[in-house]
């Protein structure tokens, strides 16, 4: 069968029905062999692995930013509020994930939720952040390479295309191997962040905290709150650094060993770490030399061991570790949203259904290959990494404040439906992630309005592109279609 007629009988929306048995119907079944993901290869240990990987480079930078925004109050403020919203969606989308455990991950939530408009602008939002993200860090790969001398190169387009050569072909070797280096990576910025810390608090002082000097005429200044009340809300976006991504460990599902066991487990074990490390790092660097020293530095973890501004060994082996963390969340975030996100979104006909072919070693090699190209254009155009993920950051609030309201929709909608696990506090749960989801939202126009607006105008394209021709080519045969359809379908028969 050629792949035109796969696309446009076989398994669209206008094609007959599967077997009166329920089964998929032939052309079904062979549409989605083409589309199938290695089973079973990943269990806790990795998933959890995973979770810390799409995060940890935000424990070594970008995180600072938000001190010139809220000072050390705002920020510390802005970063425990984002630390309970994190918090709470990720036990909302472990009950999701444990009901639907699919590739689809946040996409798939939303369109039983939701219906298919608030599936696509789910799954939209999550690609743009997993898209942009990578895009960014590389360029900040690229300048830790070029600042710690390795090889004599500059951060520049042969960089990033190095980095994509190289970790892409590791995700196309199979997601076992890909997982297993992510770990390892992952495991190496963690321990150096625990040594960074140890060695900081040696020099730690509560009056390094709150030495950016208070701004007399924002509301509520003050010498923890320099910028007032408003600089907590505006320091939001950087409070997000240290947990931003953690939300994608769900897009492994259909690659994890009995997933509605092992993801709720990975999630909140991931969760834990990231909260851990986010106190720690947070006290240890504004203590050491303090807020105001490292409010606007690229590597604020190196710059809080030199108080004097000459390296030592230990200033050393952070700013490897910070190389480290980069490339874990690099190479994770590749696996999160160029391929997995991206690939359910085909599969199901949101996005061209060619994306979501995979390889014989089920690897989704064009939803590998196209958004590496499209990331690495982006970084070597533009090379403004903090840019890219202000946009990426958007596109993330949107994808959390209807991930979190699709978890109501569903404990409202559906009470009956099974719940492997079920979510501490429930609604109310999800009812705070939704609130601060928005909040945060907001607050990406208060740090970088264009950002925000750039990605409004994509997001645009997007529903353009969905309202005139996608959402009338969608594949029935997709899990998380055939799950949304089974919801409808008993609606139907209880009315």
């Amino acid at each position: 069968m050629s792949e035109g007629t796969d696309e446009r009988g076989a398994a669209g929306r206008t094609a007959p029905p599967g077997r009166a048995d329920g089964a998929p119907s032939d052309a079904d079944a062979a549409y989605l062999e083409r589309r199938t993901l290695r089973r079973g290869s990943a269990g806790p240990l990795l998933l959890t692995g995973l979770g810390v990987a799409y995060v940890v480079s935000g424990d070594y930078s970008g995180w600072n930013a938000g001190l010139a925004e809220g000072g050390f109050g705002g920020l510390a403020i802005a970063a425990v509020l984002m630390g309970v919203m994190y918090t709470c969606m990720v036990f909302s989308l472990a009950e999701l994930a444990a009901v639907l455990p699919t590739a689809g991950g946040g996409y798939g939530f939303a369109r039983r939720a939701l219906g298919p408009w608030g599936g696509f602008l789910t799954g939209t939002a999550i690609l743009i952040e997993y898209v942009l993200a990578p895009a960014a860090i590389v360029c900040f790969i690229g300048d830790y390479v070029e600042s710690l001398g390795l090889f004599g190169l500059e951060s520049g387009w042969p960089v990033y295309l190095a980095c994509f050569v190289l970790f892409i072909g590791v995700h196309l070797w199979g997601v076992g191997e890909a997982l297993r280096f992510s770990l390892v990576v992952t495991a190496v910025a963690v321990a150096a962040l625990l040594v960074f810390v140890f060695g900081a608090f040696t020099e730690f002082s509560t009056a390094h905290l709150n030495d950016i000097p208070a701004d007399s005429g924002a509301f509520g200044s003050g010498s923890w709150l320099p910028f007032g009340v408003l600089g907590i809300w505006a320091a939001f976006p950087f409070g997000m650094w240290f947990f931003l991504g953690v939300e994608g460990v769900p897009l492994a599902a259909e690659e994890t060993r009995e997933p509605a066991r092992t993801l709720p487990k990975a999630m909140a074990s991931s969760m834990a770490v990231l909260l851990v490390l986010a106190l720690l790092t947070f006290l240890a660097a504004t203590g050491a030399r303090g807020s105001s020293a490292i409010q606007d530095v690229g590597n604020p973890l190196v710059e809080a061991l030199q108080p004097h501004g000459e390296p030592t060994a230990l200033s050393r082996i952070v700013n490897y570790a910070g190389l480290a963390g980069l490339v874990a969340s690099f190479f994770s975030l590749i696996f999160a949203g160029g391929s997995r996100q991206l690939f359910a979104l085909s599969r199901a006909g949101y996005l061209p259904r060619f994306l979501s072919l995979t390889s014989r070693r089920k690897a989704p090699y064009l939803g590998l290959l196209l958004p590496g190209a499209l990331g690495f254009a982006l970084a070597a155009g533009s090379g403004d990494g903090a840019k890219m993920l202000n946009i990426a950051v958007f596109g993330a609030t949107i994808s959390y404040a209807l991930m979190s309201l699709s978890h109501l929709v569903l404990r409202r909608r559906e009470p009956g439906l099974p719940r492997p696990y079920r979510t501490p506090g429930g609604v109310v749960t999800s009812s705070v992630a939704f609130v601060l989801a928005l909040a945060a939202l907001v607050a990406t126009f208060l740090v970088d309005e264009q950002a925000a607006l750039m990605a409004l105008g994509v997001y645009a394209v997007a529903l353009v592109y969905f309202a005139l021709y996608s959402r009338h080519r969608l594949v029935a045969a997709a899990p998380e279609e055939e799950f949304a359809a089974l919801a409808e379908a008993e609606a139907e028969l209880r009315d």
